[in-house]
């Protein structure tokens, strides 16, 4: 009967989700939902648990729980969670990691959606840092990424030519250990074409993600075009949750 009950609280918070009923992207909190619903918090937590399984939404340490904006996109999302790495930091070929090509480093006002994605306000800043992934000689992966300023107000271009997650590490003992993304092909553009290098009818694949501290603070907004040879991503499914 308490399985019954906590399934039917999270079916009916993802349609509310999916609704656009909470304001500001954030659920109420567990006393709350737990008046609302007339369950024990036993039975909303174990709802909320799920949810943040799901990729739904995100706990922030001290802040409460949140919509996860990838969601809210497009409903595709799904879960990495990996040791302080990124996709990129994790990718491998032939059991060889990739070296990168610093194209674009910069600093800019965050847009309002940057603003709403990683949580800032209206006048903060965010680094925008494009790289190009090369195993050998094939470019791999056009990676661009924005970040901001007040979470890693040291970053240099010369810091950003390896792994930013690890001098995050190195810098201020502070980890990224998950992230929600979406995955999707799209017919390839000039810029892929000529980096990647493409020829015109062939496609690109296309990560979109949040990387998120390990406080639940969203630490970076990434896009990641990659050739589509290299495009294969492996991952579990429970079906024993709805």
């Amino acid at each position: 009967m308490t399985e019954l009950v906590y399934r039917t609280v999270m079916r009916d918070l993802k349609k509310r989700i999916r609704s656009g009923e909470f304001q500001q992207n954030k659920l109420p909190d567990e006393r709350s939902l737990s008046d609302s619903y007339e369950v024990s918090r036993s039975t909303i937590k174990r709802a909320m648990g799920v949810l943040v399984d799901q990729g739904i939404v995100f706990k922030k340490r001290g802040s409460g729980t949140f919509i996860n904006p990838l969601y809210l996109k497009d409903q595709s999302a799904f879960r990495y969670e990996g040791n302080n790495l990124g996709i990129t930091d994790s990718f491998q070929v032939n059991g060889e990691q990739p070296h990168s090509k610093l194209l674009d480093y910069r600093v800019i006002p965050a847009s309002p959606e940057l603003q709403q994605d990683l949580f800032l306000d209206g006048a903060e800043f965010v680094y925008r840092i494009k790289r190009l992934r090369i195993f050998d000689d094939q470019p791999v992966i056009i990676e661009t990424g924005y970040i901001p300023i007040k979470i890693l107000p040291t970053l240099t271009p010369e810091a950003v030519q390896s792994s930013i997650f690890r001098y995050l590490q190195d810098t201020q003992g502070r980890s990224v250990n998950k992230s929600f993304l979406s995955i999707q092909a799209q017919p390839s553009n000039a810029e892929d074409q000529e980096l990647l290098k493409l020829k015109v009818n062939e496609p690109v694949g296309v990560m979109e993600g949040i990387f998120f501290l390990d406080d639940g603070t969203p630490f970076e907004v990434s896009n990641m075009r990659l050739h589509y040879q290299y495009l294969k991503y492996g991952t579990f499914v429970n079906l024993n949750e709805d």
